[in-house]
């Protein structure tokens, strides 16, 4: 495996010196993200594998290759995941490409960001130097936290080799619930039911509807249920999977998409186009 790694340090100082950019890439599932594509491709699919998982710990370290889908995969096995919800966009997106971009889901406001939940990094510099970075446990040494400066970088700061992250339990019970409220109603009502003990794993807001997604105990979840009232949806896996994967509805067609965070109590502005509200009224 550190055959590869001595190459790809080889490259790296020969386009340095010869001042040539280049493009990582894993899974290209964020091409799309970012700037105009630029520079000469750097594959790096090629480093993938989960180099140590303790489920008693909640860490697990991979190689930056390593598909998505594969580590959640084993992580559901242990009843665990990344609390994060990242967006795959494709099935080949890699953990590298999850960490570059910093792109989270709608559990991000309630259980943390990408940047919340990295332990620590390996990376390939501009110089091609072999850096190491954090630690595969919850309390590192203090310090300039460098790990997390690598979360949506782009890949502007190095090649990423292996990440550490934290994991968290999976909930014992999920319920998501559909209630009819005009777009300032719900913001009212999402920021006012935040400060209180319920438990919220995530919110949306889309044409005339709020979505609450409920997660914890049984008990905590059935409580919450009879508190809030609503309607439990079908399909909430599917509907958040359509949310976090941009395939729901709101995303189709070719209209510019623009993406704002405000603060949660933000007034809901009529801004000449369709809105979706997520994270508590934080993303529009």
């Amino acid at each position: 495996m550190e055959t590869h790694i001595a190459q790809w340090q080889e490259r790296i100082r020969a386009a340095a010196e010869a001042k040539r950019p280049l493009r990582i890439r894993g899974g290209g599932s964020k091409d799309f993200y970012g700037g105009p594509l630029a520079g000469e491709v750097f594959e790096t699919a090629a480093h993938r594998g989960i180099v140590s998982y303790d489920p008693t710990e909640l860490v697990i370290t991979a190689r930056a290759g390593t598909p998505l889908a594969e580590i959640e995969s084993a992580m559901r096995e242990q009843g665990q995941m990344l609390a994060f919800e990242p967006p795959h966009f494709v099935p080949a997106a890699t953990l590298g490409g999850c960490i570059a971009s910093g792109l989270s889901g709608p559990r991000r406001p309630y259980a943390g960001a990408v940047r919340d939940l990295v332990l620590g990094v390996r990376v390939l510099d501009g110089k091609a130097d072999d850096l190491h970075f954090g630690g595969q446990v919850m309390k590192n040494v203090a310090g300039f936290d460098v790990s997390r400066l690598m979360v949506g970088a782009l890949g502007t700061l190095g090649v990423i080799l292996d990440v550490s992250l934290k994991c968290l339990p999976l909930p014992k019970a999920e319920a998501t619930l559909a209630l009819a409220f005009p777009a300032e109603e719900a913001v009212r009502r999402i920021n006012e039911w935040s400060g209180q003990p319920l438990p919220i794993s995530a919110s949306a807001w889309h044409a005339g509807r709020l979505m609450v997604r409920l997660s914890g105990a049984e008990s905590a979840v059935r409580a919450a249920r009879e508190k809030l009232g609503g309607d439990a949806i079908a399909d909430p896996d599917g509907w958040w999977a359509s949310v976090r994967e941009q395939t729901h509805a709101f995303f189709a067609g070719a209209a510019p998409l623009w993406r704002l965070s405000v603060k949660s109590t933000a007034p809901v502005d009529d801004l000449g186009g369709e809105q979706l509200m997520e994270w508590g009224g934080s993303l529009r």
